[in-house]
């Protein structure tokens, strides 16, 4: 576990004392700002700036996290994530084969994926409410995939259940998605499930009861999958890493976090796989900690 926090580390760094208006507009690489003039409409480069600027003020006044006054829902982070093809894959070749992203935010992953291919008729989207969900300027009609809104720690949106067994098929016919107002009825029957920038924010108690939650929903066919992408670390503990009026982050390592999933799944019978990469942010952190993020994926 990391050293208890001194009081000096525990300072709010410059980053987030300083106004939304007065930090640098978002960068956008080519893939990124096509997919927003894509999703948007809009052409011209400084109009989509300013339309995205607007967006993270809208959002950020609704809950201030860090990764909304990053610009971190422009990074497409589901495109970076090493299992982003096998999941495409499966989208493709499996029948019905539901995707969740769950913490979905503006949504930008479960489009991008759309985008990519994946059949928008088997993909649901889930946050703790809706926000900006339709944020890029789509509607219910232009963006039929449906929408559930709840908190994943209830068990009325989403109750801890035992992974099913591959060895007693679901008798049940295959969920209709459109009319979902909670993830229970999707026990059992997830291909796919993206998670990301989500588990770094709760306690270890709670990422344990997260993790549970979600085995639950996946199904026993060969293949199905639960990934993303989270604040990390070499070694596993508490970080104070800039979170202003909240406990301090507590970061899994890929050790922990390997051991985690195969406590919940069992021996043999989930294949985790991660990869750790340090992300240079010097503003973001208040203690000279280089801030890491791991790519994961369970695949059983």
């Amino acid at each position: 576990m990391a050293a208890p926090l001194s009081s000096e580390e525990r300072a709010v760094p410059l980053y987030y004392q300083k106004s939304l208006d007065s930090l640098p507009a978002p960068r956008l690489d080519g893939v990124q700002k096509q997919f927003f003039k894509d999703q948007t409409g809009i052409t011209d480069d400084e109009e989509l700036v300013r339309y995205i600027v607007d967006l993270r003020a809208r959002a950020f006044a609704i809950h201030p996290y860090p990764c909304i006054r990053m610009f971190a829902f422009t990074t497409l982070k589901i495109l970076r994530n090493f299992a982003y093809e096998q999941f495409l894959h499966l989208g493709a070749t499996r029948q019905g084969a539901i995707f969740i992203d769950i913490g979905c935010c503006f949504g930008t992953d479960v489009r991008k994926a759309i985008a990519d291919g994946y059949p928008p008729e088997n993909v649901v989207a889930a946050d703790l409410q809706k926000g900006e969900y339709n944020g890029t300027q789509s509607t219910p009609e232009t963006f039929p995939v449906p929408f559930v809104q709840g908190d994943a720690f209830d068990p009325a949106t989403l109750a801890i259940v035992p992974p099913v067994d591959g060895s007693h098929p679901l008798l049940t016919p295959h969920p209709d998605l459109k009319p979902l107002t909670s993830l229970n009825p999707l026990h059992g029957r997830v291909s796919a499930i993206h998670a990301a920038s989500l588990f770094h924010l709760f306690s270890q108690e709670k990422q344990i009861h997260l993790a549970r939650a979600m085995a639950g929903l996946l199904s026993p066919e060969s293949g199905s999958m639960i990934f993303g992408e989270q604040v990390s670390q070499p070694v596993t503990g508490e970080y104070f890493l800039g979170k202003i009026g909240e406990d301090p982050m507590f970061c899994q390592s890929p050790e922990s976090w390997e051991q985690m999933w195969v406590r919940i799944f069992g021996e043999g019978v989930v294949k985790v796989e991660t990869d750790l990469r340090e992300v240079p942010k010097p503003d973001f952190c208040t203690i000279p900690l280089p801030l890491s993020t791991q790519s994961h994926s369970a695949i059983r």
